[in-house]
């Protein structure tokens, strides 16, 4: 055993529902990334994503949730192949990510296409639509022209980027947010891939078009009968895409539900948080003062003992949130959340 697999607690973690062949499977998730001290010395590991474990059908859609720094983004490059596990594995479409290496590596990834949050940032300048579009073609071996021209007028004409025409030759500076974003989903759908992440993927556009592209993004998903894994902080883009939520905090899965029964009945206190800080359309209620967590998050280095949300969270039981880390608890069909609250022992100890 190496010296970072012996500090990794050994806790079963919360899992989702049990499902027949599912295309991806989180097992026992832990992504730490080692501190140097004057660039030699070692300084202790930033616990990134600590024991996530899930699982994701064929043509399902999973929404991850949490505020910045939770571990939304090192689970997904670790998803993608980018990053490697430190502990546990990941089985996407029948390949394990640990035992895979080199062209198996490539090939892992061209099954699983990437919306990036920034589309201007995403988009190399100093190339044309066409040529953007084409990357990935010729890195994964398709070397007729013809083909590459017919693959990427089909995707862009799906992503409703038209006349087609018209849009090849133009550099991304030349295009709107709303159309930026759409050449990234044509080029993450290029590959047809069998897994889309989007990380963010409506954050940096306009209010009038984040509706379009979740739609853009459903409609694909149905069409191509996708898996996605929908990364984000805001709760009131989840409803439109999603048939699941799970509820990151600190590198932690803290609660994992149906979409409609976590928006409806969120039991974990992080979530209710989230959920009273979440935009609300009403405007009788933009006076109305929020009740929400005070502080930050905790650090990644040398988190909390016990619950991890305990120095925040406004239902502690003293004594035993910042002692004993808490146990996965079964409240509904489905919806699993780690909380002291609805379990015996920290029930007779409120």
């Amino acid at each position: 055993m190496s010296e970072i697999e012996s500090e990794i607690v050994n806790e079963a973690p919360l899992v989702s529902r049990s499902v027949d062949n599912p295309i991806l499977q989180i097992q026992d998730l832990h992504v730490w990334y080692e501190l140097k001290r004057f660039g030699f010395g070692h300084a202790g590991y930033v616990r990134a994503v600590d024991g996530v474990q899930f699982e994701l059908r064929q043509g399902e859609a999973m929404a991850c949730v949490g505020e910045s720094g939770c571990g939304k983004s090192s689970l997904m490059k670790t998803i993608l192949g980018l990053n490697r596990p430190t502990k546990g594995d990941i089985v996407f479409d029948d390949q394990r990510l640990t035992e895979t290496k080199g062209e198996d590596l490539r090939l892992y990834r061209a099954k699983i296409g990437y919306v990036q949050q920034d589309p201007f940032s995403a988009l190399p300048p100093f190339m044309t639509v066409q040529r953007i579009m084409e990357e990935p073609l010729v890195i994964n071996g398709v070397t007729d022209k013809t083909e590459r021209l017919t693959r990427i007028k089909k995707i862009l004409e799906e992503v409703k980027l038209a006349p087609v025409e018209e849009v090849l030759p133009k550099f991304p500076h030349m295009l709107s947010g709303g159309q930026q974003q759409r050449v990234v989903i044509a080029r993450a759908m290029i590959m047809e891939p069998k897994l889309l992440v989007a990380d963010e993927p409506v954050s940096m556009l306009d209010a009038s078009v984040r509706v379009e592209i979740l739609r853009l993004l459903r409609n694909l998903q149905e069409k191509h009968n996708l898996s996605v894994i929908y990364i984000t902080h805001d709760l009131s883009t989840v409803r439109y895409f999603s048939e699941y939520i799970f509820v990151m905090y600190a590198g932690e899965v803290i609660e994992i539900a149906k979409m409609e029964d976590l928006l409806k009945d969120a039991k974990h206190p992080y979530t209710l948080a989230l959920l009273e800080a979440s935009s609300d359309p009403n405007a009788d209620n933009a006076l109305v003062m929020r009740e929400v967590p005070q502080g930050e998050p905790p650090s990644l280095v040398n988190p909390p003992t016990g619950c991890r949300f305990n120095p925040r969270c406004p239902k502690i039981i003293e004594g035993l949130c910042e002692v004993k880390r808490p146990p996965n608890v079964e409240v509904a069909p489905h919806h699993k959340v780690a909380c002291w609250l609805y379990d015996e022992e920290g029930m007779n100890a409120a």
